[in-house]
């Protein structure tokens, strides 16, 4: 399974005020299907409605929707970057509108600060699942999950390829658990570099690594 990630900009800032204590949450088009996007990606309808409904009923429904300042690396939230939580998921045509509230933790407060100094902000959706090719077009599968619907990131404008290039190259699998990292092109290019006597052994080598590396895990 792919990491994959989409930059939506339109977003707007709400304060809501309530008992005395004011609240700011970012609401926008968080997720969109039946579009491709400017990363060539298309997201059926039916596989993002699937989605959402799960992320809503197992996330958002139980306070556990987070999302992080930044443009983390994997699929795990990391509570220590949190900045916001997904309270709504709703669709509109082909959309969802989303609505995050920024929470007052040290990257929350990072986040209003910038909203309060009139940074411009995007917001960016993370999931993992596997693409196929249809006629110069990636279109996303029903394997497809959620690990935010929303991570709060600036210049939207401007796609991180160089983050977005890396990670997008590996290929993620659980184990025990958690999700690790398979860096698919090193091992591919380790055992077709091997010469034909040494194939078997250049494939133990790369199995070992990575066992070793999810031990650390």
């Amino acid at each position: 399974m792919r990491l994959i990630k989409e930059i939506t900009e339109d977003v707007q800032y709400i304060q809501e005020e309530k008992n005395g204590k004011k609240d700011l949450y970012i609401e926008g088009v968080f997720l969109q299907s039946n579009l491709k996007n400017r990363n060539g990606r298309v997201y059926p309808k039916e596989v993002m409605a699937k989605e959402v409904a799960r992320y809503t009923e197992q996330q958002i429904d139980k306070n556990r929707a987070l999302g992080e300042l930044g443009h983390p690396d994997g699929p795990t939230v990391n509570l220590d970057r949190v900045s916001h939580m997904i309270v709504s998921l709703k669709e509109d045509g082909d959309n969802w509108i989303g609505k995050a509230k920024i929470l007052d933790t040290p990257m929350g407060k990072v986040a209003a600060s910038l909203i309060e100094a009139g940074a411009q902000l995007g917001v960016s959706s993370r999931g993992l699942g596997s693409i196929k090719e249809r006629s110069g077009i990636s279109e996303v599968q029903d394997d497809f999950m959620l690990a935010t619907a929303a991570d709060i990131v600036s210049d939207p404008s401007a796609p991180d390829a160089f983050v977005q290039g890396i990670m997008e190259s590996r290929e993620w699998v659980m184990v025990d658990g958690v999700w690790c990292a398979r860096e698919v092109e090193k091992a591919q290019e380790i055992i077709e570099s091997a010469p034909s006597h040494e194939l078997e052994t250049a494939k133990m080598a790369v199995f070992s690594s990575f066992l070793e590396k999810v031990s650390k895990i």
